[in-house]
């Protein structure tokens, strides 16, 4: 494997740790800021594709390029990003990204056609990309001690926070002001972080050399290993997984790809992203764990959203206002769990955080369709809590003991993680809905078939209680035997969600196993040695 590094000399001149106080948390708050613009543009889109793609005359199958081409391009920068950090510094990088991204955005606004929409949104999720990892690699580095205790509660709750009110905040921008207004959002907010961050931003020193080593085939062989496999992912279940040849064709590039990506890690002079992380055994437990972590986490957080509108009819105000409560939970828990990390083992935080996880899901999985916000309110506010006792223990163990060169790359690839499973997660959820769905309308149709008469009355009362405002017998059965059809869909998708969020736990149960094969977290991390 290739992992020696660059001297640090040039690159890692400057002691972030050293910079005031004062300095240090306005830097981290400009740059954390960013991020969230990035993670909330995830989702900004999604209470709001059908008025994008009514505005752009876009078919069914092309608004959805939208989602997907952001999270394609977001994904191949997440890992690229510690390379370009560490050749431009986190300085002209982040700056960069930041501008980049606000030009994007207004460009979206301006989008005459979804082929012009779908190009701009590719390259707003490219550039902004980069913020991600960047400001936990960052963060590490600026802080020690008590003050280090606080980067990965903040950065988790914003990690989690930001997708969750995406679609809230998409939703009420469309209905106030319009669709193009969920990308203009981000303009005035854009151009204060670009200034801002390439004002205040100064922990490392660039290494423009590095450019001129820089390996294309390594970075296009990621790109396509993991441009395919979000498409696989995204597109699978609407296209039947492998029964389409256009899945087929992707996951074999996506496969060759990965192969060539592994052959170009280990022997290039030049790779853009290091695996040298992987030596240590807690950061390959932790990027399980976040796997884990982002398959939970973006899969609730499509599927209450999900049930609310196709069970309960809720639109997306309605929605937001149910799912917020996270939200809530999520910023009550990051003061308390960011304490406990100081004083509590890693090891035992996750346990605890995965097994409350695993008991939201549990909860959650007893849905009737009458549940709202009240029937929701415990298991929501449980998860938002559970996530901030798995997402902080992950981090810590992660990217604690790095020093400044290396730390950027386990960022890149710790985050991707995350990513990884959401994309995972969101596919294999819609599998199992789809498929458990028809699975209990069929035991629906085996109970009424075996109980005919009973059912053949309850359709016959309810087509004469039609017949009393529909002349024609035959269009009163045919109402009374589609309300039928509705009641048992609504009924099967419902059961189908408690299958699924019951799996969930499962996972999550099951990813304890890992937790005794982890080190101690409480002995002193070596200190951020070539950062001085």
């Amino acid at each position: 494997m290739s992992t020696s590094l660059p001297a640090p000399a040039a690159a890692d001149a400057i002691a972030p740790a050293d910079l005031p106080n004062a300095r240090k948390f306005l830097i981290f708050a400009v740059m954390a800021f960013g991020q969230f613009m990035a993670l909330l543009d995830i989702q900004i889109v999604a209470a709001s594709l059908n008025e994008v793609q009514a505005g752009l005359s876009a078919g069914p199958d092309e608004i959805s390029w939208v989602q997907t081409g952001y999270l394609m391009a977001e994904l191949v920068m997440i890992p690229f990003s510690a390379f370009l950090a560490q050749a431009l510094s986190t300085r002209v990088l982040f700056a960069l990204s930041a501008g980049l991204f606000t030009v994007s955005s207004a460009l979206c606004g301006l989008a005459w056609d979804i082929d012009s929409m779908v190009a701009f949104r590719v390259v707003q999720g490219f550039v902004g990309g980069a913020m991600i990892p960047t400001v936990f690699a960052t963060g590490f580095a600026l802080f020690t001690g008590k003050q280090r205790a606080m980067i990965p509660a903040i950065l988790g709750m914003v990690a989690v926070l930001a997708p969750t009110l995406g679609p809230t905040v998409g939703g009420w921008l469309t209905e106030v002001a319009g669709w193009r207004w969920i990308f203009y959002i981000n303009i005035l907010p854009g151009i204060a972080v670009t200034v801002l961050s390439y004002s205040l931003i100064r922990v490392d020193r660039p290494n423009l050399p590095m450019l001129k080593r820089i390996d294309y085939s390594h970075l296009a062989a990621m790109a396509v290993f993991l441009g395919c496999l979000q498409y696989v992912l995204e597109e699978g279940p609407r296209h039947d997984w492998f029964e389409d040849e256009g899945i087929v064709m992707a996951a074999w590039f996506s496969l060759v790809a990965f192969g060539l990506f592994l052959e170009r890690s280990f022997r290039s002079k030049g790779p853009i992203v290091r695996l040298s992380p992987f030596r240590n055994r807690n950061f390959v437990f932790a990027c399980v764990f976040n796997l884990v972590i982002g398959f939970g986490l973006y899969s609730s957080t499509y599927l209450i959203p999900v049930f609310l509108g196709r069970v309960r009819g809720y639109n997306s105000l309605d929605i937001g206002t149910t799912v917020f409560v996270t939200g809530i939970a999520q910023l009550f828990g990051t003061v308390l769990v960011a304490r406990l990390s100081q004083r509590v083992d890693a090891r035992h935080m996750i346990t605890v955080g995965l097994l409350l996880f695993a008991t939201s899901l549990w909860l959650t999985s007893q849905l009737t369709a009458q549940w709202g916000f009240a029937a929701l309110l415990a298991p929501q506010a449980l998860r938002g809590f559970a996530i901030m006792m798995c997402i902080v223990p992950s981090v810590n163990m992660a990217l604690s003991g790095f020093a400044m060169t290396e730390l950027r790359y386990a960022s890149g690839l710790f985050n991707l993680m995350r990513n990884l499973g959401g994309a995972l997660g969101i596919a294999i959820v819609n599998t199992w809905l789809g498929d458990h769905s028809r699975i209990h309308a069929a035991r629906f149709g085996e109970s009424l078939g075996e109980a005919g008469r009973h059912a053949g009355g309850f359709i016959a009362a309810l087509a004469a209680r039609v017949g009393e405002y529909t002349p024609d017998p035959a269009q009163a059965l045919l109402i009374a035997q589609g309300e039928m059809a509705k009641v048992i869909a609504r009924q099967s998708l419902t059961l189908a969600f408690n299958d699924v969020f019951r799996l969930m736990a499962w996972i999550f149960l099951a990813a304890l196993i890992m937790v005794p094969l982890c080190r101690s977290s409480l002995a002193p991390a070596p200190p951020n040695a070539d950062a001085h």
